[in-house]
């Protein structure tokens, strides 16, 4: 079976809504593993110019789950536009892809 590795990004407006949202797609094997961080982001939505505090998540995952998670953010996500973007994972320590691998399995 080929696995196709990547790592998804999506921002939170609340470290409780990016936790729930990480708890969720962890549990439901959607994610093999969920890193949380504070941040700051600077863009445009409706034609202003915006500065929050949000908080990230970097998603692991086997991008053939990519749709299933996407549905699953956008069903948890108080965002009318989440942030749910993909980035392949092009090469990585084989004990680490193992371990992906292991967690991603039903």
């Amino acid at each position: 079976m080929t696995v196709n590795f990547g790592v998804v990004l999506v921002t939170a407006v609340s470290e409780a809504e990016a936790e729930n949202i990480a708890k969720s797609i962890v549990e439901d094997k959607l994610a093999a593993c969920v890193s949380l961080s504070p941040i700051r982001s600077i863009y445009t939505w409706q034609g202003e110019i915006h500065s929050e505090s949000e908080w990230q998540l970097v998603i692991k995952t086997d991008l053939a789950k990519f749709e299933a998670l996407k549905t699953k953010i956008q069903q948890l996500h108080s965002y009318e536009v989440p942030e749910i973007i993909a980035i392949p994972i092009v090469a990585g320590s084989e004990a680490y892809l193992d371990w992906l691998r292991q967690s991603l399995s039903s």
